[in-house]
């Protein structure tokens, strides 16, 4: 496949490039657009052979959900099929937090192929805050189902040079627009389950969301590593994501200690050979730099900055052709426990505490 690149600015969208973009989404192709968390793989979310064409542009699962995009409350009730209390919270939340980086599963419209939630009676969907996004979902007049532009199981794309190099050949278009702002993929908040609860941490926290709920719930992420037969309600749950060809390894714990366990595994993998990287705050490079390739997420204080940073930072590690990484447990709250999520799956849940 022949993939064109079209370069649109954020802040002075190009309403031809974009309707050129929506006519490809329209017939049934693939385009890759920016959002305000990730860059997203989209098609027609009305169309199940597109959708199946986006699992196999992203080698993804066929039991991983996609999320549906829309831009306009109007698609709301093309793509969903609640009433009741589960549609007043839905109201409730998405009057607080969309346009924005929160998705929420809720139950399934016929109207959405089955293969863009796995089969399953829900569906997750967003209202991306990104103009760009906007724009082209709203030319393209359908919601457009988007897991994250990046072949399966590698770090998200933050940036259209992450998505040129993953998805060149696989796909119609990659619009060019640009850095994205926040640099994790959406928080996933279930509200069609027994339980309302958060299956993936983002950017918009539990503690956000409790101040509009009455009741919610966080499961440990940390215990639900691993495949299993069960289908995953949200994207990110079942297998191992966002990892770089290095195998990569976290320290958490008192400071001083995870630095000599750091520095000691380093002096070890260079007996062997091995390329060794490590991943930390601006407050703590000055431990590792004379001992390995490091590179920093930002300010210890600055959550989001982090998130900003992580799969950029994951990414360069194999440019650099970093063998093994070790990367420093970062403090929760905030974006934090979203960055330490993604942190874990490419760790494949390797973390040691210390």
């Amino acid at each position: 496949m022949n993939t064109e690149i079209v370069k649109i600015d954020r802040n002075n969208i190009d309403k031809e490039k974009i309707s050129y973009c929506a006519e490809v989404i329209k017939r049934g192709g693939l385009v890759c657009f920016p959002t305000e968390t990730v860059y997203g793989l989209g098609a027609s979310a009305f169309n199940a052979e597109a959708v199946n064409n986006v699992y196999k542009a992203k080698g993804r699962p066929a039991d991983n959900p996609l999320i549906v995009h829309i831009s306009n409350y109007e698609m709301l009730e093309l793509v969903t099929d609640c009433e009741g209390e589960q549609r007043n919270v839905l109201n409730k939340l998405a009057d607080k937090f969309w346009p924005g980086p929160l998705t929420m599963i809720a139950h399934r419209d016929d109207a959405v192929p089955a293969n863009v939630s796995c089969g399953l009676d829900t569906v997750g969907i967003r209202f991306p805050s990104h103009p760009i996004a906007q724009a082209l979902i709203e030319a393209s007049g359908v919601p457009i189902a988007a897991p994250s532009a990046n072949l399966s199981g590698k770090p998200s794309p933050t940036r259209a040079s992450h998505v040129i190099e993953d998805m060149m050949g696989r796909v119609d278009i990659i619009i060019d627009g640009g850095n994205c702002d926040v640099g994790v993929e959406s928080t996933v908040f279930d509200i069609a389950g027994e339980q309302m609860s958060v299956l993936r941490p983002g950017a918009v926290t539990l503690e956000q969301i409790l101040t509009v709920v009455e009741s919610a719930d966080e499961p440990d992420w940390m215990k639900s590593h691993g495949d299993s037969d069960e289908k995953p309600r949200s994207p990110g749950l079942k297998y191992r994501h966002y990892a770089p060809k290095a195998t990569v390894k976290i320290y958490d714990g008192e400071q001083n200690l995870r630095v000599k366990h750091i520095l000691n595994e380093i002096e070890k993998a260079k007996m062997g050979g091995l390329n060794c990287g490590v991943l930390t705050t601006d407050e703590n490079v000055r431990y590792y730099e004379n001992a390995a390739t490091v590179l920093s997420l930002g300010k210890e204080s600055d959550s989001l900055q982090q998130a900003s940073n992580l799969f950029h930072c994951l990414r360069s590690f194999d440019e650099m052709k970093v063998d093994f990484v070790f990367a420093e447990a970062v403090p929760s709250g905030g974006a934090g426990d979203a960055v330490m999520n993604r942190l874990y799956r490419a760790a494949g849940g390797n973390i040691i505490r210390v």
